[in-house]
């Protein structure tokens, strides 16, 4: 699948996005039905130890996009664009852009923003790079927006949401990840815009679901959102297996 194969599927398939920051993972992955998988910049939290994501930089992203991409070479492999690296005027942005894809072989990339960024999409899908749009709480504004918490519940913010993915789809987005949006708006920007949505605790309407992968195994070590449900305890049985290690090589 590619990634402008993803509109053919919106209303008949439930797309379903995972993170991975590793070959090991990407390889695993790569063995499973998932359609998608985002090189999140969520890897300075999950693999750097960030506290939040305005510290990984363009080369952090590359670094570990080029091990997904060798990981999972039948996947569709989309990588985040940092923080600042898609806001200091359009040549700059079309040459970080073109960095990531190049080194990478990555096949798309994901830009946080709204009809601020409508040049610069507009110019990608003419250089034959595809984008996926990102609204709603965008982590690299958190300070901006007054933390981390559920977008569109006013009606001024619901407007721009709205309407910034209207302007998303009208400048050629392939989809559009909607995290932490009221349900209701999420499922109205859904019926409203005719490229897929990728919910992250916004609702069971939107087109598909994107998970980080440490939440959704219970590799993470800290509290978990709300809205994910871990489907294992990874974290747990690897204390265990490295504990059960200790004891038998002392004898215990």
């Amino acid at each position: 699948m590619y990634p402008g194969n993803l509109l053919n599927k919106k209303g008949t398939h439930k797309i379903t996005m995972l993170t991975a920051y590793d070959y090991s993972m990407a390889s695993i992955l790569d063995q499973t039905d998932i359609d998608m998988i985002l090189v999140g910049d969520s890897l300075g939290n999950v693999m750097l130890g960030h506290k939040d994501t305005i510290a990984v930089t363009l080369n952090d992203m590359i670094h570990h996009a080029k091990a997904v991409v060798k990981g999972a070479p039948n996947k569709v492999v989309i990588v985040d664009m940092p923080f600042m690296s898609i806001s200091m005027g359009l040549e700059r942005s079309l040459e970080n852009v073109m960095n990531v894809m190049q080194s990478t072989g990555a096949h798309g990339v994901k830009i946080e923003g709204g009809k601020e960024h409508v040049e610069l999409i507009k110019a990608l899908g003419n250089a034959g790079v595809p984008v996926m749009g990102h609204l709603g709480l965008t982590p690299q504004s958190y300070l901006k927006l007054g933390g981390y918490k559920t977008q569109g519940n006013t009606q001024k913010s619901a407007e721009q949401i709205m309407n910034d993915a209207k302007a998303l789809c009208d400048a050629g987005v392939f989809s559009i990840v909607l995290e932490c949006v009221n349900e209701e708006l999420s499922k109205a920007v859904t019926q409203e815009v005719s490229v897929p949505t990728i919910g992250i605790g916004s609702g069971p309407y939107t087109d598909g679901q994107v998970l980080v992968i440490n939440d959704l195994i219970g590799l993470t070590t800290s509290k978990v959102p709300s809205f994910v449900k871990p489907k294992l305890d990874l974290a747990g049985e690897i204390k265990k297996a490295v504990n059960d290690f200790s004891k038998q090589v002392r004898g215990e």
